[in-house]
């Protein structure tokens, strides 16, 4: 009786983790593909994820930190605060950029134009209008970084894409099999 009670616990535990596990997999790809395939021109609730891909920001963010960046008003950003913005000329165009304000100014028209420039880096971008601005950088994960910096390696793929995938299946297989069995059996009883 102790045991296939323990075994209806065990299944439960299996179930709700394997649940756990699937949502949270299914919601990072799910934000991940948001940004991918729209450009970062959509959110998900006013935050975008990017992943840095220079050394710009070195030492604060490495090559392969995940960063979280929260849609703020211009007005709100302040000089040292390090913004996610969409590069429109000179050596940054077309790419997603985040860097450091420097400087923050006023055109003619009131309109503010924000100074940025990487930290490792010794020149400064060119100017960042209000309309560029993705997000202020609120949160540096360092899970989600590790694994993306992990995942780049052979082995990283291995255990973070090929491991789970035919842990996955087989065990779905295994459920399947196990669950055959047991019907096998209840039916010569």
């Amino acid at each position: 009786m102790k045991n296939e009670k323990m075994k209806k616990v065990l299944k439960i535990v299996k179930t709700v983790l394997n649940v756990v596990v699937g949502l949270f997999v299914i919601l990072f790809l799910l934000v991940v593909c948001l940004q991918r395939f729209t450009n970062n021109k959509l959110s998900f609730f006013d935050y975008r994820m990017f992943t840095v891909v220079s050394g710009s920001m070195m030492p604060d963010y490495e090559i392969g930190d995940v960063l979280f960046s929260k849609e703020v008003q211009p007005a709100d950003i302040k000089v040292g605060d390090d913004i996610s913005y969409f590069g429109k000329s000179g050596d940054v165009k077309d790419k997603v950029v985040t860097h450091r304000v420097t400087e923050i100014e006023k055109d003619e028209n009131g309109n503010l134009l924000f100074h940025t420039q990487g930290t490792a880096n010794i020149i400064e971008d060119p100017i960042v209008y209000s309309d560029q601005i993705y997000g202020k950088v609120i949160y540096k994960t360092t899970i989600l970084s590790f694994i993306s910096k992990t995942i780049r390696t052979p082995i990283g793929l291995v255990i973070f894409v090929i491991v789970p995938v035919f842990y996955a299946i087989g065990s779905e297989m295994l459920t399947s099999l196990l669950n055959k069995e047991e019907e096998r059996r209840k039916s010569r009883k």
